[in-house]
């Protein structure tokens, strides 16, 4: 059995704490309830999006980490989150805009 929560239950965290801090939240593409990755796109106006995921650090533990796709890269975030999913249907994908969005994703997708 597995420590970690359902993406859905993540998804619909970090969308009520987005919403209670605020901010505006919204699911570009849905994906597995049960165990789909979440990619969260960070939209603040004035600064470039972020793609943040949690994934596994340097001992094992989870961490949040910045999938944003290298400057000059084709298409951008859009196309690159749409890249990802065609390639994982289970895929979740995020939009915050927020104040603190980072700090909000990680207590949201780090904590178990």
């Amino acid at each position: 059995m597995s420590a970690r929560l359902p993406s859905g239950l993540l998804v619909s965290a970090m969308l009520r704490r987005c919403n209670d801090a605020g901010g505006f939240g919204v699911v570009l593409a849905k994906g597995d309830a049960g165990g789909g990755t979440i990619l969260v796109v960070v939209a603040r106006p004035g600064e470039p999006d972020r793609l943040l995921e949690r994934g596994p650090g340097p001992t094992g533990e989870s961490i949040l980490i910045d999938s944003t796709p290298a400057a000059g890269t084709d298409g951008g975030i859009a196309d690159y989150w749409r890249r990802r999913r065609s390639r994982d249907p289970d895929l979740w994908v995020v939009e915050l805009d927020v104040a603190g969005a980072e700090q909000l994703v990680a207590e949201t997708l780090l904590t178990v």
